[in-house]
């Protein structure tokens, strides 16, 4: 802490950092996984407010606006993509943070495919591969396992695929299980033969709902009273592809045992006797944040009408990439104030809100599958451009505990890695 707010002053001599992006530069801070970028953006607000300096909530110099402002008036003017929006609303061509927030806006409100319409080039790497990078290149597959309940068939499908492209298999905290190593030129093939089996993008490369984690409940557990499996599974495929400000995690548990961890989550569902306890705002992460209870003994209908206020909220009015912990935090009034926005619909809005929320899930279609279905967009999935039917030949793989992950550096014979295969060197090349 020390360190940064010596570079927003300008501690000895050094020339003062105003601006998140030269202070992440001049202090590596969020530099790494990017955790504590929140935390850095916050700290950076505070010191420049006490020294009387202006606090700029502009998300970059080409959007002069904060996110909530962008996200208003793209729905107010109805704008539809980044070129209306940099013309009405901001100038020059835009940087790595202003293309990825209106991307984030635009899915949020029009639920359109996201690669589509120009918007391919506004996405980051992930979102542009539909699958998330990996340290070495290649990239890992995620289907949606809805309550982490999952039939035999299906999980033989997942064991087939995992073998025959020979892929590192491991079973994630949030109930879903991750495939890692394929290549960019693999994933239409796996996820035709995943999706021929039921299974659709779990949404693990996006800034939308995750998951939503949930125990056994009623159904085998003799200390539930609800059955927790039956909402978790409703709400994941209600709000699967909600696309956010971050990414939104949720937990559903069957009595106050807590075994899904609901508290620990953006929306935690806890049943009780009379129904169903909704607590908001909680994540793990850098800055751990305990759930806030919003409402008690909710049934079905008002926890999911809830959930829809409370999401749809926070989609409109948080900040870019804003957790629900911290814009609660930062909310006057904090979740006494979400509870009279969406329980006491103090401003209005619980009618708009719920509308909004369901448009999404009217219009919902799975990228995947879409992506499959149009070999046009198919096309973005070769490894190699000049020769679009060549496959990549793989990356260095190294035996561990029955599978295959990166090779590490040192673990190289020769020492030289490139990205894409291994190539031979010649002495004195």
């Amino acid at each position: 802490m020390g360190t940064v707010r010596d570079a927003i002053g300008g501690g000895d001599g050094a020339d003062p950092c105003h601006e998140l992006g030269p202070l992440k530069t001049c202090t590596r801070a969020g530099t790494q996984c990017g955790s504590c970028v929140p935390l850095l953006s916050k700290l950076l607000g505070q010191e420049l407010a006490a020294a009387g300096l202006e606090v700029s909530r502009a998300i970059c110099e080409h959007i002069p606006l904060s996110r909530r402002e962008l996200f208003e008036s793209v729905r107010v003017l109805g704008l539809r993509s980044f070129d209306e929006i940099i013309g009405r609303l901001g100038s020059g061509t835009g940087c790595d943070l202003c293309k990825p927030a209106v991307a984030s806006v635009l899915a949020s409100q029009h639920q359109e495919y996201i690669l589509d319409g120009g918007r391919a080039a506004l996405q980051d790497t992930n979102d542009r591969a539909l699958a998330n990078m990996q340290r070495d290149g290649s990239y890992s597959v995620v289907p949606r396992i809805p309550g982490g309940e999952v039939t035999p068939q299906k999980l033989a499908v997942i064991a087939e695929v995992a073998a025959d492209f020979g892929l590192y298999t491991k079973i994630t905290g949030a109930q879903r299980i991750d495939l890692f190593g394929a290549s960019l030129d693999q994933l239409p093939d796996i996820w035709r033969r995943l999706v021929e089996a039921g299974f659709e993008s779990g949404h693990a490369y996006g800034k939308a709902l995750r998951n939503v984690k949930s125990c056994v409940g009623s159904t085998w557990c003799r200390f539930g009273v609800q059955d927790s499996v039956a909402m978790a599974i409703r709400i994941e495929l209600r709000y699967r592809g909600l696309r956010s400000p971050h990414k939104l995690k949720i937990g559903v548990s069957g009595c106050a045992r807590e075994c899904a961890e609901a508290r620990g989550k953006d929306v935690g569902v806890i049943a009780t006797e009379s129904g169903w306890n909704m607590y908001v705002g909680g994540n793990g992460g850098f800055q751990p944040a305990h759930a806030q209870l919003l409402a008690s003994d909710l049934d079905d209908e008002t926890l999911l009408r809830y959930i829809d206020r409370y999401l749809m909220y926070y989609i409109r009015t948080a900040d870019r990439l804003q957790r629900t912990a911290r814009w609660m935090e930062d909310l006057p009034g904090g979740v006494d104030h979400v509870r009279e926005v969406v329980v006491d619909d103090s401003l209005g809005l619980a009618e708009e809100l719920e509308a909004g929320m369901a448009r999404h899930v009217g219009t919902y279609e799975d990228e995947w599958a879409a992506t499959l279905a149009d070999p046009e967009r198919l096309r973005r999935f070769r490894s190699f451009i000049n020769d679009p039917d060549a496959p990549d030949v793989g990356l260095p793989r190294v035996e561990e505990r029955e599978q295959h992950r990166p090779a590490r550096e040192d673990e190289l014979s020769d020492g030289r890695v490139l990205l894409g295969s291994r190539i031979a060197v010649r002495e004195g090349a």
